[in-house]
C-alpha cells in the first residue's frame, strides 16, 4: 500500500502529469491508503463545494486503517525524538506512524517528511 501525502494529492487533483497517471493506476488497483488528517488538509484547502465532494468521495471509497490512538503514538514518538525542535509537525509524524502500522510506503514531496523516512518507507516514481 502507498500512503499519499497532501502534497501529492494536490498535484494529482491539479492533474499534474508527473503524478496523475501513476496515481490513477494506483487508485484503480486500490493500492492507495488514505488518512483522515490528509483528507482534512485537502478539505481545508478546497475552493468550493464541488472540490469538497471530490475529496470526500476519495475518503469514502479508498482503503483506510483504524487510526485509534495514532495521535498519542505520534506525539510520544515526536517527543522522544525531539522532532518539534527540528520543525517537524505532528501531522507528518502521524503520517509516518500510519505508514509504519500498515507497512505502507509514503509518497510525498515534503522535504521535512522525506527527512524522517528510511529508504524502504519512501515511494518513488
Amino acid at each position: 500500500m502507498i500512503l499519499v501525502d497532501t502534497s501529492i494529492w494536490i498535484e494529482f487533483l491539479k492533474r499534474n502529469e508527473e503524478v496523475f497517471t501513476i496515481m490513477q493506476q494506483k487508485l484503480e488497483r486500490r493500492e492507495i491508503l488514505v488518512a483522515e488528517c490528509i483528507i482534512g488538509e485537502l478539505l481545508q484547502g478546497a475552493k468550493d463545494e464541488h472540490e469538497q465532494k471530490i475529496i470526500t468521495s476519495y475518503w469514502e471509497c479508498l482503503p483506510k486503517m483504524n487510526e485509534s490512538g495514532i495521535w498519542i503514538e505520534a506525539g510520544a514518538y515526536s517527543g522522544r525524538n525531539k522532532l518539534i525542535s527540528k520543525g517537524i509537525g505532528l501531522i507528518d509524524v502521524v503520517i509516518l506512524m500510519i505508514a509504519r502500522r500498515t507497512n505502507s510506503k509514503i509518497w510525498t514531496l515534503d522535504k521535512k517528511l522525506l527527512g524522517l523516512l528510511k529508504k524502504n518507507e519512501m515511494f518513488y516514481i
